[in-house]
């Protein structure tokens, strides 16, 4: 296992994807967070922390849980886990920023994007991942990138984040 980002670096990572969102968006107007259980939630509450720390303004932040939207639903063994889905504005005409923990195949994301659209019809949906690291399956981009890790598809990623009670640290086994 080898270590890839520590505390403090995925602290500057999201520092810079904060100033990111907000120069692409031109501030915070008609903008929201929605981060994909369970990293991606904590990440999208750290970046509105930040943001506010930028801006001096508050950026609304949900939840979204897609367990019942992926495409391998019907082939896996196991139920899944179904976490909180909190959306805490009407998502129609906004901009919504994504958020999730790691980028791979894209399918995730596919279906959090099929998730979300249930809520309303966003102005636009960007994306915001702390890890991408290749290897997709679907014309998925992401908008704002904490680091591009290229891997084996073998390899693991693993994001370990304080509010899971770990340490903060990405490893890749």
């Amino acid at each position: 296992m080898k270590e890839l980002l520590n505390k403090q670096d995925i602290d500057r990572v999201l520092a810079r994807m904060a100033h990111e969102i907000l120069e692409r968006n031109k501030g915070t107007g008609n903008l929201c967070l929605v981060g994909i259980q369970r990293g991606g939630v904590h990440l999208a509450k750290r970046l509105s922390k930040k943001i506010k720390e930028i801006e001096g303004r508050d950026i609304l932040v949900g939840s979204l849980d897609i367990a019942f939207y992926r495409d391998d639903l019907n082939i896996r063994k196991e139920q899944p886990a179904v976490r909180r889905t909190e959306v805490p504005c009407e998502i129609t005409d906004k901009k919504v920023v994504l958020v999730d923990d790691v980028l791979f195949t894209g399918r995730s994301i596919r279906a959090a994007l099929d998730a979300l659209m249930d809520f309303g019809r966003p102005a636009n949906i960007q994306l915001a991942v702390l890890i991408d690291r290749g290897h997709r399956q679907l014309p998925i981009k992401a908008d704002f990138v904490g680091k591009n890790i290229p891997t084996a598809v073998d390899e693991n990623i693993e994001v370990n984040l304080e509010e899971e009670g770990l340490e903060d640290k990405v490893t890749i086994e």
